[in-house]
């Protein structure tokens, strides 16, 4: 072998022709990132990242540590260490794939851009009676109130309920299959609140033919189309209106706005409410899914009221004359 060929290999198995485009396509399509819900949320900060750091056609092995730091910060710096910690992870896994796996060069996040604490906050799950009361409101557009309703009553994730399509729906029997964190296929159920709902929902909006049904496509849209430069694939896209598929970050914004909560705290107060009406622990995690008992005890603990009521019991008996 030539000394210019054997350059050419070690040039090659470095990846230092590798663009940033080529690496996060390759890493994206490995069986790690095979989970669409976790695919979407992936790409989506790996394409950010890759935009921050001077775009697709630049090489991999030029990008340095420090710069991996200064676009994390300017993207998620100032957002909850939820949200850091979770597209932090989504880059270093991505980084760490193309060193280790792939033996390209390539940066890495640097410590001071290390993971951030996440408080636990036992007050997150919200009382019954308060939430049935924002749940109820009638100034939420229907889309909004659908979803909420949904998200609480299956005590799914949002990332689950944002990825079903209108096709998924089992109207009759109130479920719907979903794909789990581990990648199997799952059930959730919902009440009578969603199934009000959901027929006004697959409506076609007014300009769309009035009186026909969405049949196909993603079931929660977003309000606006595309534009050509983030259009995402078919399969994210109605086929009767051509809006895109609703997502997290926007829900999550909506929701704050709306209700003032976060999108977990719906699950997270399902399950306590579950809880608190003496539901057998198992049966609440058939209900959430959870397979580790210790998890779905984290999300069962008792609620102020629950805990307000049963305080009656120590008080002073009464006196009788």
């Amino acid at each position: 072998m030539t000394s210019s060929a054997a350059d050419r290999k070690i040039t090659a198995l470095r990846g230092d022709g590798i663009a940033l485009a080529e690496a996060a396509d390759e890493f994206l399509s490995t069986h790690r990132v095979a989970n669409p819900n976790t695919h979407r949320a992936y790409a989506s900060a790996i394409d950010r990242t890759i935009a921050a750091i001077g775009g697709r056609d630049r090489l991999l092995a030029d990008v340095t540590d420090a710069e991996i730091s200064k676009a994390l910060t300017a993207l998620w710096g100032g957002c909850a260490p939820a949200t850091w910690n979770r597209n932090r992870a989504a880059v270093a896994s991505w980084l760490s794939w193309c060193s280790s796996k792939k033996r390209w060069a390539a940066p890495s996040v640097p410590a001071e851009a290390e993971r951030r604490r996440e408080n636990v906050d036992h007050t997150k799950a919200v009382a019954r009676t308060k939430l049935e009361r924002l749940l109820s409101r009638r100034d939420i557009p229907l889309r909004d109130k659908t979803l909420y309703r949904m998200l609480y009553e299956t005590a799914a994730r949002a990332a689950e309920i944002l990825s079903l399509d209108v096709e998924d729906l089992d109207l009759d029997n109130r479920k719907a299959p979903v794909r789990s964190k581990g990648g199997d296929v799952e059930w959730v159920y919902w009440d009578a609140g969603t199934a009000r709902l959901l027929p006004r929902l697959l409506r076609l909006p007014d300009g769309h033919c009035d009186g026909v049904v969405r049949t196909r496509g993603p079931l929660f849209l977003a309000n606006r189309k595309p534009v050509p430069a983030r259009r995402p694939g078919p399969e994210h896209i109605c086929p009767h209106t051509g809006r895109p598929r609703l997502g997290y970050d926007r829900v999550r914004v909506l929701m704050e706005a709306h209700l003032g909560l976060d999108p977990h705290q719906l699950r997270h107060s399902a399950a306590t409410h579950l809880g608190e009406a003496k539901v057998p622990l198992q049966l609440i995690m058939a209900k959430t899914r959870h397979k580790n008992p210790r998890t779905a005890m984290r999300y069962t603990r008792p609620g102020g009221e629950a805990v307000a009521e049963i305080t009656a019991v120590l008080a002073p008996p009464r006196r009788t004359h």
